[in-house]
């Protein structure tokens, strides 16, 4: 049954007191049907039967024709004594049956207002994204004491273990980027040595190459973990003007690629981490741009929708099938078999931008282009700046 459990309780409360009252109702009309029928002390009259002032004696008809009226006066009267009990018990039990329903939804109502005071607390929670708060229920102890510390000692867990992957993302990032920065340095400095052979020189540019992809591989794993954690720090700022600076740092990369950039910036007020938002614009521009053949298209808008805000990415480009779309935002899924293409990137890239749309709250999706290439949209929320 749908609705909520108070008015289930309601429902139960008015259902069982008509069921109950349909019984004794049925009981008490048998009583009285039983009580009614004649006895057998009472069948036949001792005497005579006076009727209009007349006495008639057994064995005449009259007294016959008098029996009969007789028997036909309690049976009437029975039918409309067993009517009327049956007539003012159903209309008793069906106002009972209301008022217990009335009983049981104000009991209802009593009995819920501590597990709404709990939800409350743990609504109020969830949309802080502080797992620092508690519900800390006050109350006797009773289940709904146990549910509320249940709740909080599931929170305690939850931040200690977030507290934990933000340590582990700190030293992650130290110690993974700093050798590779160190080999970076080592391999240019020996490359750019007067006395360095072109075979070194060749191998050098290679294994920078490798370093580059390890160094993209490692940003982008620690950007997918650091957009997989709830936004706790939501400073309002513009999305066009986030858009704008990711094309005015694309413009190089597309104008080598040969790709024409449109944009349609309208203001597009939200909030939360800027440093991760413009992450995500990056990655769809950076995405729709190596994905892109020679004398492509681009096109990058921001708007309002009501109470949401979008960026808009399209390219032009290969087709892409429509069973495919949803895979790429899987990590180290690609396109059209590049899987070991280290200059289309890591494969991180939508997995990012997903992520950090959920942490704040949004939607991303993605359509394929008949003409070929992709559309993808990302929503969030508006707030007013």
């Amino acid at each position: 049954m749908k609705g909520s459990v108070r008015l289930r309780f309601a429902l139960a409360c008015g259902g069982v007191f008509i069921l109950v009252g349909i019984v004794l109702v049925a009981a008490l009309a048998l009583v009285v049907r039983q009580s009614l029928e004649p006895r057998d002390g009472l069948r036949r009259p001792q005497g005579g039967i006076q009727v209009a002032g007349k006495t008639h004696w057994p064995g005449s008809e009259e007294y016959y024709i008098a029996g009969q009226r007789v028997a036909q006066v309690r049976r009437v009267y029975q039918a409309d004594t067993i009517r009327s009990v049956l007539t003012w018990g159903g209309a008793a039990v069906l106002a009972g049956g209301g008022l217990a329903a009335a009983t049981g939804w104000r009991a209802g109502g009593w009995a819920l207002r501590p597990v709404r005071a709990v939800t409350a607390s743990a609504l109020r929670v969830s949309q802080s994204h502080d797992l620092t708060e508690r519900v800390a229920h006050e109350g006797p102890t009773d289940e709904i004491k146990e549910l509320a510390d249940t709740i909080d000692v599931v929170l305690a867990r939850l931040s200690r273990s977030f507290d934990g992957q933000r340590r582990f993302i700190a030293n992650a990032s130290h110690e993974l980027r700093t050798p590779l920065t160190i080999n970076r340095t080592l391999v240019d400095v020996a490359v750019r040595r007067p006395d360095a052979s072109e075979d070194v020189k060749r191998l050098g540019e290679s294994l920078l190459v490798v370093n580059t992809r390890h160094e993209r591989l490692i940003n982008g794993l620690l950007a997918l973990a650091e957009g997989e954690r709830a936004v706790l720090d939501r400073r309002p700022f513009d999305l066009a003007d986030v858009a704008e600076h990711v094309l005015d740092l694309a413009a190089d990369e597309a104008k080598e690629q040969g790709v024409t950039v449109h944009r349609l910036l309208d203001p597009a007020p939200t909030a939360g981490e800027a440093v991760l938002v413009e992450r995500l614009v990056q990655n769809l521009v950076e995405n729709a741009i190596r994905h892109n053949h020679e004398g492509g298209q681009l096109w990058v808008s921001t708007r309002r929708r009501t109470d949401r805000v979008e960026v808009v990415v399209s390219n032009t480009g290969l087709p892409v099938p429509s069973y495919e779309v949803e895979t790429i935002f899987e990590p180290f899924r690609r396109l059209h078999g590049d899987r070991l293409r280290s200059d289309r990137g890591s494969g991180l890239g939508l997995s990012i931008v997903r992520v950090v749309a959920e942490a704040h709250g949004g939607t991303v999706t993605a359509e394929p282009r008949e003409e070929g290439g992709l559309t993808v949209a990302v929503e969030l929320p508006q707030v007013n700046v």
